[in-house]
């Protein structure tokens, strides 16, 4: 799934790379405003953080919510309390775009992420071009060398990378490289199986200077807590907040990590 996902993705940016030449991204690239910082936002505080999704679809869950109107999705995320938005831009799968990840970053104040399958210079390159703070590299889909390179290439360009593990030597490839973001997502992308308690079971395994992010696997405040008690210095959270009114959840969700 996850070999697929990427192979698809490299192919749709190449396609784009037909009409945008790689000199013209990165002049546009170069032209944004710096990136915010979002090591600073995701800090470890007496609280647990969100990094709220907009996410129309996924391989597992099929169709979740129309969301015509990214924006204003994102800026009820940033009403109720997030701490950075993460905007799902793969667009065979979960039906996301970059024009989504714009028409955020155009509305909201906080750090925005692009959340898609990076495997190449352009795609960075892109995501910086269309005004994001932080990057998803995974772990599993890259190679040693490529992950380096494109996480060097993402801090290079002013943004931060979140390096995403699924295992304790997947957090030691993401160690070698100096990752600061580093999460762990309960999902595992072979698969599509859930573990909640993959984050726990890692979580003595992160460097001591890194931001601890647990991703999937949460429907309810009850999975916020467990995923604090774990000790999560940020949690991801998609699926709940699309399919139910996103401030109050928040609300929720923000409570119960307290």
């Amino acid at each position: 799934m996850l070999a697929g996902l990427t192979a698809g993705a490299v192919e749709d940016a190449e396609a784009r790379a037909a009409e945008r030449p790689l000199a013209a991204l990165e002049r546009a690239a170069l032209a944004q405003a710096p990136a915010l910082d979002a090591l600073a936002a995701l800090a470890p505080a007496d609280r647990v953080k969100i990094i709220a999704e907009v996410k129309r679809a996924s391989p597992s869950r099929g169709d979740l919510a129309a969301i015509p109107d990214p924006a204003l999705q994102a800026a009820r995320y940033e009403e109720g309390g997030a701490s950075a938005i993460s905007v799902l831009t793969e667009g065979r799968r979960f039906k996301g775009s970059l024009a989504d990840l714009e028409a955020v970053k155009a509305r909201v104040s906080l750090p925005v992420l692009r959340k898609d399958f990076i495997a190449t210079p352009y795609q960075v390159l892109e995501a910086r071009a269309s005004g994001a703070d932080i990057v998803l590299l995974i772990v599993a889909a890259l190679e040693q060398p490529l992950l380096a390179q494109l996480h060097d290439l993402v801090r290079q360009l002013g943004m931060t990378p979140l390096v995403e593990t699924h295992s304790r030597e997947e957090l030691e490839r993401a160690a070698d490289i100096g990752a600061r973001l580093i999460g762990v997502n309960a999902r595992n992308l072979v698969d599509f199986q859930l573990d909640r308690d993959l984050f726990g079971s890692l979580a003595e395994h992160f460097p001591a200077d890194a931001v601890k992010i647990a991703e999937s696997a949460v429907l309810a405040p009850a999975d916020v807590a467990h995923y604090r008690s774990a000790g999560a210095d940020v949690v991801l959270i998609g699926e709940a907040l699309v399919t139910n009114d996103p401030v109050s959840t928040l609300h929720a969700f923000l409570e119960a990590g307290a």
